[in-house]
């Protein structure tokens, strides 16, 4: 009797371990099938990931080549101006670097840049192109194109920030500026980047009245017109060496950027 009991309790281990094994084999199987499918999903998800940064490239790029394109549909008037919007906006992406303006985190700000005097395409080319100095009525409409050229570019959601560029880049830190005659830290980080930016490339092209100043001898002009520039914008420029700035004007008339 008690070697059947012993028979039946072993048979009763056994098959409860056999029970045992095969519960454990369905958990393992059951482990690797999630594995799998968590190394499919993993998979996709990368695939997704790399299609996602190939499209936002190519969206990127093609938002560049429409600014662009707008850029030098502007340019095109003024033979004077020729690669104007490429040398100061690589002057602005300079500047703002050292300024804290971080433009990696908005592109729109460099299509601010480029796209600064596209109000222009309302002046008459008979105010745009006057070899002497404006009346007063040639300067009020003159100085309507940042509005309009706000105007132009505000209904485009990816432009963005670019708008502040385009609206406030005529303002001066004294409040002496234009369109809305905004003061210190009122006027938008960026825009006074591009101002300073503006100027440099100003004072460093020819023009039909006078000719063109050293890198060097514009520092000292721009510091003699304090009241028009942040001075933290001015300390900044400061960090940016001449031959800096002479490789970015010289690939900008080149087409390298």
């Amino acid at each position: 009797m008690a070697q059947r009991e012993q028979q039946v309790i072993g048979g009763s281990l056994e098959s409860e371990v056999a029970a045992l094994q095969k519960a454990l084999d369905h958990h393992r199987d059951e482990d690797a099938a999630k594995e799998r499918q968590l190394d499919r999903y993993a998979a996709e998800l990368r695939a997704t990931s790399r299609r996602e940064r190939h499209r936002a490239r190519e969206l990127g790029d093609s938002y560049m080549a429409t600014v662009r394109a707008l850029s030098n549909a502007v340019e095109a008037r003024d033979a004077y101006t020729a690669h104007h919007a490429e040398r100061v906006a690589a002057y602005g992406v300079e500047i703002a670097a050292v300024s804290g303006l971080a433009l990696s985190s908005q592109p729109e700000i460099e299509f601010g840049f480029l796209l600064h005097d596209v109000g222009k395409v309302a002046v008459p080319d008979a105010i745009l192109f006057k070899p002497g100095r404006l009346d007063a009525a040639e300067l009020e409409i003159m100085r309507r194109h940042p509005v309009i050229g706000e105007e132009i570019i505000g209904g485009i959601a990816f432009l963005g920030p670019a708008t502040e560029v385009v609206r406030h880049h005529h303002e001066r830190w004294d409040g002496s500026g234009y369109p809305d005659g905004l003061a210190g830290e009122e006027i938008p980080l960026a825009a006074r980047v591009f101002a300073l930016a503006d100027a440099l490339d100003a004072l460093t092209s020819d023009r039909p009245y006078r000719d063109a100043v050293t890198i060097a001898q514009a520092r000292r002009i721009l510091h003699q017109s304090p009241g028009h520039f942040d001075p933290a914008v001015l300390d900044a420029f400061e960090q940016i060496a001449d031959a800096r700035l002479e490789e970015i004007r010289r690939q900008s008339d080149d087409g390298v950027i």
